[in-house]
C-alpha cells in the first residue's frame, strides 16, 4: 500500500521537474535557429557546454584546456553534492526514455539484477583513451548528441514538411472561411516553432534510428541506455559515488518486502535493501511504494557504499583497445591527402584539431541559413561520422552569416565577426567545360556570376567565339574564377542551372585552414 497520496508523492515533484527542464531543452532547440538577424541569444548548445563527459573527451583530445567547457565542471560538483539527479531530473534523453515508457503502458516494476551495469565503465575509459590518443569518437554515444541530431536531421524537417503540406493544401483546397483560422495558425507556428526555411539533411534515417534505437532498449528493460551504455551517464555515476547527499535504504526489517526493488528503474537497490549510490538517479519511485516509509534523504553513511568491481583486466583491455584503436587511421585510403569535396565551415580549425573538437551535435547545420552543412558519412574516416560539411550542390554558405561560430559550443568552429568570416577562404570553384553552357554549347549563361557574393566578383567573363549545338558560330561569355577573390561559398555550385552535377564545383583547394587555427589559437 502506498504512502502517499498521488498529488504528493514524492516521484511527482521529479515529474514536474522533468517537464519543466524538457519543455526549457525545447525551447531551446527551437531558438536555436535563425531569426531574421545574425545573432543567437539563445541556443540549445548550453547542454553541451555542462556535460562533463563531452568536456573531457574534448580537452583529452585537444591536450589543452578548452574555455568555453569549463561549466561541466559545475555539472559534476552538484552531482557531488546531491547525488546522481542530473539524469534522473534534468536530461533531456531520459526524461523522453521515462516519456515513451509511459507511452506504450510498460509498467515500471523491473526487479533486475544489480551489478550488470558494469559494462559501461570499460566502455567509458575506451572512449577517454581514443580521445587522449587521437580517435574521437565521444559525440557518437553522447546521449545529447544523439538527441539533438536526432531531432535537427530527421524530426523537426519531417514536422516542418507536414504542417507545410497540410496548411498548404487548406490553402488552395478549403473553403475561405476555414483559411481564416487556419492562416493564423500558420502564421503563429512559423513565428514560434516551424523554422526558418525547409530543410533536408544528409544521414537523417541513420540519426533519427540511433534515437529510436535509445528509445525502444527501455521498453526490454527500464533505462536500459543509462544504466548500460550512456558514457555521460557513468561519468556521472563515478562522481555520485562520493556525493554527500543520497537516498536511503531499509533494512533487514523489511522482510520479505520488495516493493522498493520492484520499481527500481535503474536496479540501484540490492536484496539487503542498500540503495548504489552510483546507480539511483533519484527519481524517488522506492519512496513512493515503501509501504513503511524507510526510505530516506540525507547525508551518506560512512559504509556501504559500493563499488564498480571491474577486474583489473577488464581496465586494462578498455585502455589498451582505446590506446591502440587510432593506431588503424594513417592506413585509410584518404589519410594522406584528404577529399578534396570535403569542405568544413568558414572558421573550422586545423582537420585534426577541428575532428578532436567537434562533439557532432549537429547545431551548426542546424542554424546553417542556406542549408549547406550536412553530415559527413565516411569522408573523413570513421573518426569523422556526424561532422559538418559544405554540400554546394545543396545549399552555400550564406555571405554574411556567422551563425555556425556562434552556436558550436566547443570551438572546433571559430566565433567570427562578419568582416573576418568574410575573408575565410574556405575552398575554390572550378568550372567544368564539357558542362558549362557557354563552352559546352555556345548558349549565354551568367547566373553564378549573378549570384557571387563577393563585392569584387570572383567570377569574370571573357568573350569567345564558338560553334552552339547548331554548328553556327556565336560569340559568348565565357565565364572564368579569379581565384584570390573566390572564398568557396559554394552558391554558383547550388544556382547553376543545369540538371544534376553542376557545371562548376566547390572544392576544398585553397583553404585557409592552417596551423595557425589549431588548438593554440582557438580555445
Amino acid at each position: 500500500m502506498r504512502r502517499h497520496t498521488s498529488l504528493f508523492m514524492p516521484s511527482t515533484w521529479r515529474a514536474v521537474g522533468q517537464t519543466l527542464f524538457l519543455l526549457l531543452f525545447l525551447t531551446l532547440f527551437v531558438k536555436t535557429d535563425y531569426s531574421g538577424v545574425d545573432e543567437l541569444n539563445w541556443a540549445a548548445n548550453l547542454l553541451f557546454r555542462i556535460d562533463p563527459f563531452l568536456a573531457a573527451a574534448a580537452m583529452l583530445g585537444a591536450k589543452a584546456i578548452i574555455a568555453l567547457m569549463l561549466s561541466a565542471l559545475i555539472t559534476l560538483g552538484l552531482t557531488l553534492c546531491f547525488g546522481r539527479f542530473f539524469c534522473g531530473w534534468i536530461c533531456p534523453m531520459g526524461s523522453l526514455i521515462d516519456l515513451s515508457r509511459r507511452l506504450i503502458g510498460h509498467p515500471t516494476a523491473s526487479l533486475s539484477q544489480p551489478g550488470r551495469q558494469h559494462l559501461k565503465y570499460p566502455l567509458l575509459l575506451f572512449f577517454l583513451t581514443a580521445a587522449c590518443f587521437g580517435l574521437p569518437l565521444a559525440g557518437y554515444l553522447d546521449p545529447f548528441s544523439i538527441l539533438v541530431r536526432g531531432l535537427t536531421f530527421s524530426v523537426q524537417p519531417a514536422l516542418n514538411h507536414a504542417a507545410i503540406t497540410f496548411f498548404t493544401w487548406t490553402y488552395q483546397q478549403a473553403p475561405a472561411w476555414v483559411n481564416t483560422v487556419t492562416e493564423p495558425v500558420y502564421s503563429l507556428l512559423k513565428q514560434s516553432i516551424l523554422p526558418f526555411s525547409d530543410k533536408v539533411y544528409g544521414l537523417s534515417i541513420f540519426s533519427l534510428s540511433l534515437l529510436l534505437t535509445v528509445l525502444a532498449l527501455s521498453w526490454l528493460e527500464p533505462r536500459f541506455f543509462c544504466r548500460k551504455v550512456c558514457p555521460l551517464g557513468t561519468l556521472l555515476a563515478l562522481a555520485a559515488r562520493f556525493s554527500l547527499l543520497r537516498l536511503h535504504g531499509g533494512s533487514a526489517a523489511c522482510g520479505r518486502c520488495n516493493q522498493c526493488r520492484m520499481v527500481c528503474p535503474m536496479a540501484a537497490i540490492n536484496e539487503a535493501r542498500e540503495i548504489d549510490p552510483a546507480e539511483c538517479t533519484l527519481c524517488l519511485h522506492c519512496a513512493d511504494h515503501c509501504p513503511r516509509s524507510r526510505i530516506s534523504y540525507g547525508l551518506k553513511h560512512i559504509i556501504g557504499t559500493a563499488s564498480a568491481d571491474l577486474s583489473r583486466r577488464v581496465i586494462l583491455a578498455s585502455l589498451a583497445s582505446g590506446a591502440l584503436a587510432p593506431l588503424a587511421l594513417p592506413s585509410r585510403p584518404l589519410a594522406r591527402h584528404g577529399d578534396p569535396l570535403l569542405i568544413r565551415p568558414p572558421g573550422a580549425l586545423a582537420e585534426s584539431d577541428f575532428l578532436k573538437l567537434c562533439l557532432r551535435c549537429g547545431e551548426c547545420m542546424k542554424v546553417c541559413i542556406g542549408n549547406a552543412l550536412h553530415a559527413t558519412w565516411l569522408d573523413a574516416g570513421l573518426e569523422g561520422i556526424f561532422t559538418p560539411r559544405l554540400i554546394g550542390r545543396l545549399g552555400y554558405c550564406e555571405y554574411n552569416c556567422t551563425l555556425c561560430g556562434q552556436v558550436c559550443p566547443s570551438g572546433a568552429i571559430r566565433k567570427l565577426d562578419k568582416n573576418a568570416k568574410q575573408g575565410i577562404v574556405i575552398g575554390r570553384a572550378h568550372f567544368d567545360k564539357n558542362r558549362c553552357l557557354p563552352y559546352a554549347s555556345g548558349t549565354p549563361c551568367i547566373v553564378c556570376e549573378e549570384h557571387c557574393p563577393t563585392p569584387d566578383k570572383a567570377i569574370k567573363f571573357r568573350e569567345a567565339t564558338v560553334n552552339d549545338n547548331n554548328g553556327a558560330q556565336v560569340v559568348v561569355r565565357q565565364p572564368y574564377v579569379v581565384d584570390r577573390l573566390c572564398i568557396g561559398c559554394g552558391i554558383c555550385e547550388n544556382k547553376c542551372p543545369i540538371d544534376g552535377e553542376a557545371a562548376i564545383r566547390v572544392t576544398s583547394a585553397g583553404e585557409s585552414r592552417h596551423a595557425r587555427l589549431s588548438s593554440q589559437d582557438g580555445y
